[in-house]
Order: C-alpha cells, then structure tokens, then sequence
C-alpha cells in the first residue's frame, strides 16, 4: 500500500474511544504525581525550613531542599533513555508508581534533613521516569488526528496534580498569624507535623498508579520494534479494529529498518538529520523551564512575600494559580488539533516576555497588592495553554521510531538539568538582580526562544508519527 493509502485506512478506522481514554488515563497518572511531588514542597516550605534550621542566611540548604527532587529528576530521565527502548514503556511506569509511592511515605516520616532529601531525590527518579514515559507512551498509542488531545491530558493531569497539592496544603495547614516567627512556626502542629502530612498525602494516587499500570498494554510500536508482531496486532484491533491494524502496523514497520529493530545507540542521535531535531528538542524543552514559570511554583512564598501577601495570604494565592492552570490547559486540550504546535507556542513565549515585562516593572516599583497578583496569575495562564503543555506534545512526537526513546531521554534530561539550574539560581538572581531583574532576565529568554519557534520549528498537527519521521528525517 501507498502511504497516501494506508493513511487513508488509518483515518477511516472505528476507534474504540472507551478504551484509549482508560489507557491514556491510567497512563496520564504519572503526570498527576509529576505534577503533585513537584508542587508540594511549595507549600511545605514555610515550614519544613524551621524545622531543618533553614534560614535567609543558608541559601545553600535552602536550593538543596528545592532541588533535591530535580537530582532524581535527571537520574530518572537517563534511567528511561538507557533502558525504555529495550525494556519497553509500560514496566518503567510500573516502576515508577513505586518510587512515588516510597518517597511519599519516607518523606512524611524523615527525620533530619538527610533523609529528606534521599526521599525527595527517590521521588524525583520517579518524576523523571514519568515525565519521559507517559507522554511518549501517550504518542505511541493515540490515533494522529487526535494525539495532541490526548498528550495534552498528560500535562492536565500534572495541572491537577499541582492544583492537588496546593489545595491539600492549604487545607492542612493551620492558620499562621501575620508577622509569625519561626520560633512560632516551629513549635506550631504546622511546624512539627502539618508539612509531613503534605507529602504523605501523594501515598494514595501513588499506590493506585502502581497497581492500574499492570493492566494497561505496552506501547505497540515498543512491540513491533522487537518483532512481537502478534502482541502488537492484537492492541492495535483494539485501538481501532482489524481495519486500523494492519495498514497502522505496516506502516510503523516502514520506519524500522530490519538490522535496527533491537539496536538502541545514542550515537544515532548525532546522524546530522537527527542531531538537528535533537538539538531543537533540547531547545524546548529548556526554554520551558528558562521561560521562568516554575519559580512562581517552587518559591511562591518569595514572590507572594514581595508583593506583599503573608503566609496565610501565600497559601491562599497559591490555590488561585493552580485553579488558573488548570482552566487553561483545557484551553490548550481544545485547541491544540485545532489551531496546531506552532501557533500556540508563539503566543506563549511572545505573551509571557510581555507579562514579565511589566511584572518586572512592578517589582522594581515596590509595587505590592491585588494587580501583582493578576500579574502573576496572567502569567500562568499563557503558559498553562502553550508552553507547558505544547512542548510535551512536540517533543514527543517529532523522533523516530526506532530511537524516540533515547532522545526523549536527552531531552527531558535536558529538561531537568534546565529546571535544576532555575532552581537552584533563582535565590541568587533574586538577591543579585531583585525579583524585577529576574523576571526581565525570563523575559530575554522568551524572546530569543519565539524568534527560534519562528524559524524553526515545523508544523505536526494531524500527521502521523510516521509521517513526521518522514518529513523530518528522510
């Protein structure tokens, strides 16, 4: 058959659409727990820092308690690259379920500073295998006219995840008097064992993850890559028919030379086709997290603080920016298929250097009150329906078959490395430039990132993942 037919055959199947959405559901947990053991901690710091000693005079410690779970993040990220393509999608999710549910328990019962971070660094090995492998195993198993659709629920599930979070925090936690000391927070049930319940709290969708894992299929692409044709045929007939399966597994095989099947290499990665479309991966991936976004996530208490809220105040605001990003991945989901990747991305990068600019302004104003809040929430709302979903999609999507496991593991590893850095220096930035030079140094850094999307990056709205590969590579 002709591509122009099989595709023709693919587009005209019966999909079973109950069954893809409990597949991808299942699957999209893991962005749930990505979203949830990200977000946590913000709402936790006020009061776990008493209790370690952690203090403005000890921004070391203060990064590390941030970042600790970004550690994990990378070393799950390579994890995946090194062994998904051999040892499939579906047993690294497995995997994951119970890294999550064991950091979630050890957190709620650390100790000393020690153990909390080896709890929250174990958690981020379980981030970084979900944050590869469920947007990858979303791509693989979706039908091409609706794949950003589904992929999007990844990012809405880790939106849910971080609206769960800060709710649950802000339900457990205490009310805490203005001007409260940290000798008042320390002695207080926030101090001692309201911010141990906010992480063991994520035991209950972690242990469900793991245990729905075990009956969803494996990716039929990961199948057909090692010649279990028959396991691949059979998923395939239930996505959409008997139909649906066989032009879908022939042309999957078009992308799979038969020497390449069961060889991974990263130095495929360097082929000069390859190595430009791993290279503009890698661009996005960091420019989500260089575009600044999860500095309000992880240190909100300091932004909020510097528009002059107080703790009870932060909490609160907190909850408002998870509800934000969660209504506006919707608008992400809705027009992703519609509108395409590229547009989308553009207004991300293109509206955020503008709300960071004036943002930025406020700062530099001492500027504090209501309209630092709308600001703030503006922000996140152009980042929750382009950037932070859009991204996943793209960088899932735009690989080869035969190696999309390893160069979604450079990139996501990119990724962390890319929010590892941003963790880490934004106490610094803050102290060095002030929240205003901050904030117009993210701003710079959209710029150059919509110049790039402009230039470079291609359009993937309704194609195949075979497709894709073609135009892209051959």
């Amino acid at each position: 058959m002709t591509n122009q037919q099989v595709n023709s055959s693919i587009n005209q199947a019966n999909y079973n659409m109950a069954f893809i959405w409990l597949v991808c559901l299942v699957a999209a947990m893991g962005g749930l727990l990505f979203g949830y053991d990200w977000v946590v901690i913000g709402g936790a710091k006020p009061f776990y820092e008493p209790y370690f000693g952690i203090t403005d005079a000890t921004p070391f410690l203060r990064g590390l308690a941030q970042s600790s779970a970004l550690f994990g993040c990378l070393a799950g990220a390579v994890l995946s690259g090194i062994i998904s393509d051999k040892s499939g999608r579906k047993r690294l999710l497995i995997l994951s379920g119970l890294l999550f549910t064991v950091s979630a328990v050890g957190t709620a019962f650390a100790r000393n500073f020690l153990f909390f971070n080896t709890f929250r660094i174990i958690g981020g090995i379980g981030i970084g295998l979900a944050s590869n492998l469920s947007p990858m195993y979303i791509a693989e198993i979706s039908p091409a006219k609706m794949r950003g659709r589904f992929v999007s629920i990844n990012q809405l599930t880790i939106v849910i995840g971080i609206l769960a979070a800060q709710i649950i925090n802000w339900l457990i936690a205490q009310p805490v008097p203005e001007g409260a000391s940290l000798e008042y927070i320390l002695d207080s049930w926030n101090g001692q064992y309201g911010w141990r319940w906010m992480f063991g709290a994520e035991t209950i969708p972690a242990s469900m993850f793991f245990l729905l894992m075990f009956f969803v299929p494996e990716s039929p692409r990961w199948l057909l890559k090692y010649g279990r044709d028959e396991q691949a045929a059979r998923i395939l007939s239930r996505l959409g028919g008997a139909k649906y399966a066989a032009p879908a597994i022939e042309d999957i095989k078009k992308t799979l030379a038969g020497e390449e099947i069961a060889r991974v290499n990263f130095r495929d990665l360097f082929e000069p086709k390859l190595r430009r479309i791993v290279i503009l991966g890698v661009f996005l991936a960091v420019l989500q997290q260089w575009c600044g976004i999860n500095v309000i996530f992880n240190y909100a208490q300091e932004v909020f603080a510097a528009a002059g809220y107080g703790v009870s105040g932060i909490m609160f605001n907190i909850v408002i920016t998870g509800i934000v990003n969660l209504l506006f991945t919707f608008v992400a989901i809705y027009t992703v298929d519609r509108f395409g990747r590229r547009i989308l991305m553009l207004i991300g990068a293109g509206g955020l250097a503008g709300i960071y600019a004036i943002l930025g302004a406020g700062y530099y104003l001492q500027s504090t009150g209501i309209h630092m809040l709308i600001l703030v929430i503006s922000a996140i709302a152009c980042y929750a329906m382009s950037l932070a979903p859009i991204t996943w999609v793209v960088i899932s999507e735009i690989f080869p078959n035969r190696i999309r496991g390893a160069a979604m593991s450079v990139v996501v590893s990119s990724l962390w490395i890319g929010c590892t850095v941003l963790t880490l220096t934004f106490p610094y930035l803050k102290a060095g430039l002030g929240a205003h030079g901050a904030f117009w140094l993210y701003g710079v850094i959209c710029v150059i990132g919509f110049v790039v999307i402009l230039m470079k990056l291609p359009e993937t709205k309704g194609k195949s993942l075979e497709d894709i590969e073609r135009e892209l590579v051959d």
